[in-house]
C-alpha cells in the first residue's frame, strides 16, 4: 500500500463506480489517474485531507478488485470504506443501474458525500426535469438528492461536483484535471498551470534534444541512414510484440471479469455450474500458456482468483483430481505474492484461503493426514495477519473455516475431545464476527454450523438432549437466512442438512413421525435443486443420501414400498457419481450405507439371497475405507451395521456366531466414542443375537438415562420380549428443549419470523449422526 494513503487511514484512493455499459471509460479512467504523475512543487503541501501525495494509486475498480465472495454487497461495502474518494462515471446507464445508485448512498451513508465527484461522460444533467428528455438523464438518483441523517434519500436536491468529458464541453484533458484537482483539494487553474509549465519544459527539452541529435546526424550521416533503418525495424518487431502483448492482456482481462463478475455470483446461487464450466477448460489451458514472470502482480492476483474459481466449479461437478490440480496451480501463484509482501494482509489471506481449498479435497478423499498438514499450514501463514488486520474481518473469518476444518479431521482420527476444543473456538469466533457485523450471513452461517458441530459431538457422548437444543440453533440460523434470500440455493442446501440431521437425531429419542417428516422435507428441497443443474453434485449426494435414511424410518415404520423406491434411487444416484469420481471417499462410504438399507430390505421382504449379496457388496467398500480411516465413526457404524446384518441374513449358524464374534471385536476395539448411542445400541443387538442378555440389559440402562428410543431398537426388543420403558425425565428434559429459544444471537432473534425459531430448519455437515 502506497505510504500516502497508509498514513491518511484508507486503503484506496478512489473508488470508481460504473454500469458496465461504460467499462471503456472506467478503464482509460483507471489508468489516466494510476499513471499521473502529481506536478512535484504540489507534492507534500497540506491540504484538508492531509499531504498531497506523488502519485493517486491505488484506484479501487468494483469489477475487477472485487475478490470471488458470496456475499458480494459485503465486500463492496468494505471497499468503499477504504476509500478516501469516490468516483462516479456519470452517463444514462450508470443512472439506471441499481448497483452504482446503491455505492453512492453507501458512500454517502459514510458521512463523505463531499467526497464524491462525478464524471459526466453521455447524456444531460438532471434531464430527468425535462418533459420528453428523461431517458438523458445522467444522474443516478442517489446523486441528484441528499440524505437524510439514516442514509435515506429525502426530496432535496443535491449539487454533485462534476466535470464534463462530453466533446464541447471539458474534453477528457481537462475532465481528468478537474477529477485529479477535487481529490487533491487544489485549484483547478493551479493545477492546469502547472500541468502547462510542465509540457513546455517537457517540448524545450525534446526541442533541445532534436538540435543535439541533428547536429550528430549531420556528422555522421551514412551511418545515420544505417541506423534509421535497423531502429525502424527493431520499432517495427517492438510494435508487434508490444500489440501481441496487449492483445494477450485484453483476453486475460476478459476471461478474469467473466469468471470474476456478476455473472460468477449469480450463476453460483443458482447452481448453473454447467454454464461456468464451458470456460473452464478453455480458461485452463490459456493461464497454463502464460509465463508467470513477465506480468504484474495485479494480474497475477487476477490469475490465481480465476484458477481458484476454476477449481471450486470442478470441486463441484466432482471432479475432485482436476480441482486439486487447479487450485495447486492457483497456490502456486499466490504462494510467490505472498512472500514478497508479508505485511499484505490480502495477500496473506488469499494463499491461506487456496490451501484451505487444497485441504478440502485431500479431505473428501480420505487423504486426512494431507488435510490436516495443508489446514495447518494454512492457519499459521494466517496468523501474522490476525495482528496486522487492523478492523479486516476475513482473517478472522478464515480462521473459524480453519478450526471447523481441522475439527473435522480430528473427529475422523478419533480425537472427539480436540476436535470439540476446536470447535468450541470456532463457536467463539463465530459470535465475535456475528457481533461485529450482524447483517454478513457468511458469519450467521458460521455461526449455526458451530452449533452443528458442538450438536454432533454431543451426539456422540449420548447426550441427545443437548444434541439437539445444538442443532436446533443451527436450524434456526440457517432457516432465517434462507427466507432473507429464498433464491440462494446454496443456502437452501445449508437448509435441507440441518433439516436432515436434526430428524435424525429426533428419531433417536422416539420421535418418528417428526423425523419422516424433517427427512421428506430435506430430500424434497434436494430434489428441487438437483433439477437446476444437472451436472451439480452436492444436491445429487444430499438426495440419495438422505433418501437412504428416510428409507430407513420407512421401513422400521412399516413402510416397505416406500422405503425399496427411495433405496432404489439412491443407489442409482451413488453409482452415476461413483463413476464419475471413484476417488471420492466420502460418495464410497455413503454408498454402501444405501446398500446395507437395501439389504435390510430385502431381508425384511423374505429375500435372505438378495440380503447376503447386497450387504457383502457394502462390505467390500467399507473394509479398505475402515483399514484408512479406523477412527472415523460413520465408517465404524456403517461397517457393525453391516455385519450384523449378514449374521441375520446366514443360514448356517457357525458362520452367522463367527459373524457376531467378529462384530463384537470391532465394537470393543473403538478406543474413542464409546458412550455413542448408536454404537452402543448396535452393540447391544449384538449381544441379544449372540443370547448374552445380561450383557445387553447393562448397556440397555444407559441408553435409557440417555432417553434413546430409536424405532429399531423398540422392534427388536419387542421381538426379545425385553422390557424397555419411556423415560419421563428424560422425555420432560425434551420437551423443554424443544420450546426453548434455539437462538443464542439477539440480532437474529429479533429479525427472525417467529415461525422460523420454533419449526425445524437446516443443518450443517453430513458427518452429523449414525445410523
Amino acid at each position: 500500500m502506497p505510504e500516502s494513503v497508509a498514513n491518511s487511514g484508507f486503503a484506496y484512493r478512489a473508488f470508481i463506480s460504473y454500469s458496465h455499459a461504460d467499462r471503456q471509460w472506467a478503464d482509460w479512467l483507471h489508468k489516466a489517474l494510476e499513471t499521473y504523475r502529481v506536478p512535484s512543487r504540489l507534492v507534500g503541501k497540506q491540504t484538508e485531507t492531509g499531504a498531497i501525495p506523488r502519485r493517486l494509486h491505488p484506484i479501487f475498480r468494483d469489477r475487477d478488485e472485487l475478490p470471488s465472495a458470496a456475499d458480494l454487497g459485503r465486500k463492496v461495502n468494505e471497499a468503499l470504506a477504504q476509500s478516501q474518494n469516490l468516483i462516479v462515471i456519470c452517463s444514462p446507464a450508470s443512472a439506471r443501474s441499481r448497483w452504482v445508485n446503491e455505492e453512492v448512498l453507501a458512500y454517502k451513508r459514510l458521512s463523505r458525500g463531499e467526497r464524491i465527484f462525478c464524471l459526466i461522460v453521455g447524456g444531460e444533467p438532471d434531464a430527468s426535469d425535462l418533459p420528453g428528455r428523461e431517458a438523458e438523464e445522467c444522474f443516478c438518483p442517489a446523486l441528484r438528492f441528499a440524505t437524510n441523517a439514516a442514509g435515506q434519500p429525502t426530496a432535496e436536491r443535491s449539487e454533485p461536483i462534476a466535470a464534463d468529458a462530453r466533446p464541447g464541453k471539458d474534453g477528457k484533458p481537462n475532465a481528468k484535471l478537474k477529477l485529479i484537482a477535487g481529490m487533491l483539494d487544489v485549484g483547478f487553474d493551479q493545477l492546469k498551470q502547472r500541468e502547462q509549465q510542465r509540457r513546455v519544459r517537457r517540448m524545450t527539452a525534446i526541442a533541445a534534444l532534436a538540435v543535439t541529435v541533428m547536429l550528430v546526424t549531420s556528422a555522421l550521416a551514412v551511418y545515420a541512414l544505417i541506423s534509421r533503418h535497423q531502429a525502424v525495424i527493431a520499432q517495427r518487431q517492438a510494435v508487434v510484440a508490444q500489440q501481441a502483448a496487449e492483445r494477450r492482456q485484453k483476453q486475460a482481462e476478459s476471461l478474469v471479469g467473466f469468471m470474476l463478475g456478476d455473472l460468477n455470483d449469480k450463476l453460483a446461487q443458482v447452481q448453473r455450474l454447467d454454464i461456468m464450466q464451458a470456460v473452464d477448460d478453455k480458461a485452463m489451458a490459456y493461464f497454463e500458456s502464460l509465463p508467470s514472470t513477465d506480468v504484474t502482480d495485479e494480474a497475477l492476483q487476477q490469475r490465481a482468483k480465476a484458477l481458484e474459481k476454476i477449481g471450486s466449479v470442478r470441486e463441484d461437478l466432482g471432479n475432485l483430481e482436476g480441482a486439486l490440480e487447479t487450485y495447486r496451480a492457483s497456490a502456486a501463484i499466490s504462494s510467490k505474492l505472498a512472500a514478497s509482501a508479508p505485511t499484505d494482509v490480502a495477500r496473506q489471506v488469499a494463499y491461506s484461503r487456496t490451501l484451505s481449498f487444497i485441504g478440502l479435497i485431500h479431505y473428501k478423499q480420505g487423504k486426512l493426514s494431507d488435510a490436516q498438514h495443508e489446514w495447518e499450514t494454512a492457519r499459521g501463514t494466517l496468523q501474522p495477519s490476525l495482528r496486522l488486520a487492523s478492523g479486516n474481518l476475513s482473517p478472522l473469518q478464515l480462521l473459524a473455516f480453519l478450526d471447523n476444518d481441522i475439527g473435522h479431521v480430528l473427529e475422523a482420527r478419533g480425537q472427539p475431545e480436540a476436535a470439540e476444543t476446536a470447535y468450541r473456538e470456532v463457536l467463539v469466533l463465530a459470535r465475535k464476527l456475528v457481533a461485529l457485523k450482524p447483517d454478513s450471513t457468511d458469519y450467521e452461517s458460521q455461526l449455526g454450523s458451530a452449533h452443528n458441530n458442538l450438536g454432533k459431538l454431543a451426539l456422540q457422548r449420548g447426550d441427545l438432549a443437548t444434541a439437539i437444543a445444538e442443532y436446533r440453533a443451527d436450524d434456526a440460523i440457517e432457516t432465517w437466512l434462507s427466507v432473507r434470500d429464498p433464491k440462494d440455493n446454496s443456502q437452501r442446501e445449508n437448509v435441507l442438512r440441518v433439516r436432515a440431521i436434526l430428524g435424525r437425531t429426533l428419531a433417536l429419542t422416539g420421535e418418528v413421525q417428526i423425523a419422516i417428516r424433517d427427512l421428506q422435507q430435506a430430500v424434497d428441497i434436494a430434489n428441487a435443486i438437483s433439477k437446476v443443474d444437472p451436472n451439480e453434485t452436492d444436491s445429487k449426494e444430499y438426495l440419495a443420501l438422505y433418501g437412504s435414511q428416510l428409507a430407513r424410518l420407512q421401513r422400521v415404520n412399516g413402510n416397505l414400498a416406500d422405503a425399496k423406491a427411495l433405496t432404489a434411487r439412491s443407489n442409482s444416484i451413488f453409482t452415476t457419481l461413483i463413476r464419475k469420481d471413484p476417488s471420492n471417499a466420502g460418495w464410497q462410504s455413503e454408498s454402501a450405507e444405501a446398500l446395507v438399507e437395501q439389504s435390510a430390505e430385502s431381508l425384511a421382504d423374505g429375500k435372505p439371497n438378495a440380503a447376503r449379496v447386497q450387504v457383502k457388496a457394502a462390505l467390500a467398500v467399507l473394509e479398505p475405507l475402515l483399514a484408512k480411516q479406523p477412527g472415523d465413526r460413520n465408517i465404524v457404524l456403517a461397517m457393525v451395521a453391516a455385519r450384523l446384518l449378514l449374521a441375520e441374513a446366514t443360514v448356517d449358524p457357525r458362520i452367522s456366531a463367527s459373524l457376531l464374534g467378529e462384530t463384537l471385536k470391532t465394537i470393543q476395539a473403538q478406543r474413542n466414542g464409546r458412550a455413542d448411542p448408536g454404537l452402543a445400541a448396535l452393540q447391544t443387538e449384538t449381544l441379544l443375537a449372540m443370547n448374552r442378555e445380561a450383557d445387553a440389559k447393562s448397556l440397555l440402562k444407559d441408553l435409557w438415562k440417555g432417553g434413546y428410543r430409536d424405532p429399531a431398537l423398540l422392534v427388536l426388543l419387542q421381538r426379545k420380549h425385553v422390557e424397555y420403558p419411556t423415560n419421563s425425565a428424560f422425555s420432560r428434559r425434551l420437551a423443554a428443549v424443544m420450546q426453548a429459544d434455539p437462538i443464542d444471537a439477539p440480532q437474529l432473534r429479533s429479525a427472525m419470523p417467529v415461525s422460523s425459531a420454533t419449526n425445524h430448519g437446516n443443518a450443517s455437515p453430513k458427518e452429523g449422526n449414525g445410523h
